[in-house]
């Protein structure tokens, strides 16, 4: 562990101020994964028991680490914990946030960052929670950019800090936060983990872990997590913890969004990104809130080159006019953008449903895949055969109606049409799917695209 007490040193910069914050370049542990000699900008509050206010010197030494962050091409790690911006300072502080909110920015998509809430953050440091790449808050944090008092002085309506903004709520509502740890010793572990997973910075591959699981390892127990009825529910955390390497799965936003699933893992030793449908939640469903947390993680995954495997089961978006009316059509283009976008590795496996315009957005052959797999018994189609009959023979008889369920499921429920046209690569057996991936890994591995040139894209935010 070094402590740079001079950044001036690294940058030309101004000094920190001893006492109100300081800049570690830590050594991360390799516990996990064994990989040893990787560190991390570490950039710690220190204001005593209290939170600190955060006025243009506190600011300023923030704005100093991230930037020989960048710098030396280090992931970022901020802990905070402040009740807001100093009032008495007035503009000046503003000022000062302003431009570590920039300095933030600016590593986005260049180096990782995450930042630990231990303590309130409240107002415009709040918002640098959601500019990070990754928010890891204690049991005992808070975050905000109203508080209760201003709250209430609003709309009148009486609330408490926990209930506004507590760890649990941005968990469970709002995706704010990415886990949520009982402690500080904790939470710096938690950001140990989750960096094991990720380069140093963008111009690095992920660092390759040691081999501990055979790459063409059967995995029948993956098939065997599918129930007979096609209703029935399962939890493909366990399929997706099958394929992978043992015990290398760390789900992300576990809380939020239940419905789908995005956990880093490896496989072969190779760190990838999982986004899976939960059929345990909502049937598997899209809503807003999945689509968001979904394109948040492909374009993370896009961004540090880790290979994307998604794993599909999804009869559909959830219908209702709630949805609809939220904007259901601008925050599923979130995900139909993010994995069109993406140019790193990406393998589909659809393991059961797969309809309609969920089939396109969980990343189809359309989307531009390298290769789409399906499981013998999955079902690929505009819509279910119930669906399809309550639309195209509504006004037959109920042996009728049952009698061109059946027909439809035998001609175009199963994954032999799509393959015959292409949009299927393969037909496996479940038993093979960690084989076939780890293969396809290997072949992809120098996956290079010459994209496009361009500013940036219009992306629907």
């Amino acid at each position: 562990m070094t402590d740079l007490d001079d950044p001036a040193d690294v940058l030309g910069v101004a000094r920190f101020v001893p006492g109100m914050a300081q800049a570690t370049l830590r050594e991360l542990d390799g516990s996990l994964n064994g990989v040893e000699g990787r560190s991390a900008m570490w950039i710690e509050f220190d204001g005593g028991d209290e939170p600190a206010r955060l006025n243009a010197a506190t600011a300023q030494q923030l704005e100093t680490g991230i930037s020989a962050a960048l710098d030396q091409r280090l992931p970022v790690v901020i802990s905070i914990s402040t009740s807001g911006t100093d009032i008495e300072e007035g503009m000046t502080a503003l000022h000062g946030w302003g431009r570590v909110a920039s300095r933030l920015t600016a590593c986005s998509g260049v180096v990782p960052t995450v930042m630990i809430v231990d303590g309130p953050a409240v107002s415009g440091p709040a918002l640098l929670l959601g500019v990070a790449d990754f928010t890891i808050m204690t049991e005992r944090s808070s975050a905000f950019v109203n508080g209760p008092v201003m709250v209430e002085q609003f709309t009148g309506i009486e609330i408490d800090v926990d209930e506004l903004g507590g760890a649990a709520t941005h968990a469970r509502y709002t995706g704010v936060a990415t886990m949520v740890v009982a402690d500080r010793p904790a939470a710096d572990a938690a950001a140990n983990d989750l960096l094991a997973y990720l380069p140093l910075n963008v111009d690095q591959e992920p660092p390759r872990w040691p081999l501990f699981d055979a790459a063409d390892r059967p995995c029948p127990e993956a098939g065997a997590q599918i129930p007979e009825s096609s209703t029935g529910s399962y939890d493909v955390r366990k399929v997706a913890a099958e394929i992978a390497d043992d015990d290398s799965m760390f789900e992300v936003r576990d809380r939020w969004a239940a419905n789908v699933v995005t956990a880093f893992a490896t496989m072969d030793g190779r760190p990838i990104g999982i986004v899976a449908n939960q059929p345990m939640v909502l049937a598997g469903t899209l809503d807003i809130p999945a689509s968001q947390k979904a394109a948040r993680f492909v374009a993370f995954c896009n961004a540090f080159n880790l290979p994307i495997v998604t794993l599909v089961d999804t009869p559909g978006f959830y219908p209702g006019k709630d949805l609809e009316w939220r904007g259901m059509i601008r925050h599923g283009a979130q995900l139909v953008y993010a994995y069109a976008r993406a140019d790193v590795a990406r393998i589909c496996v659809i393991l059961r449903k797969s309809y309609g315009g969920a089939y396109i957005v969980m990343d189809s052959k359309t989307m531009g895949n390298d290769l789409c797999l399906a499981w013998p018994f999955s079902e690929i189609a505009v819509m279910g055969a119930g669906q399809a009959a309550a639309i195209l023979a509504r006004r037959a008889s109920p042996e009728e109606k049952a009698e061109f369920e059946a027909d439809y499921a035998e001609r175009l429920l199963n994954p032999y049409v799509a393959a015959e046209r292409g949009f299927i690569d393969a037909v496996i057996d479940p038993a093979d799917t960690r084989a076939e991936i780890t293969a396809a890994l290997d072949v992809l591995a120098d996956k290079r695209e010459l994209l496009v040139e361009r500013k940036h894209g219009n992306s629907p935010f």
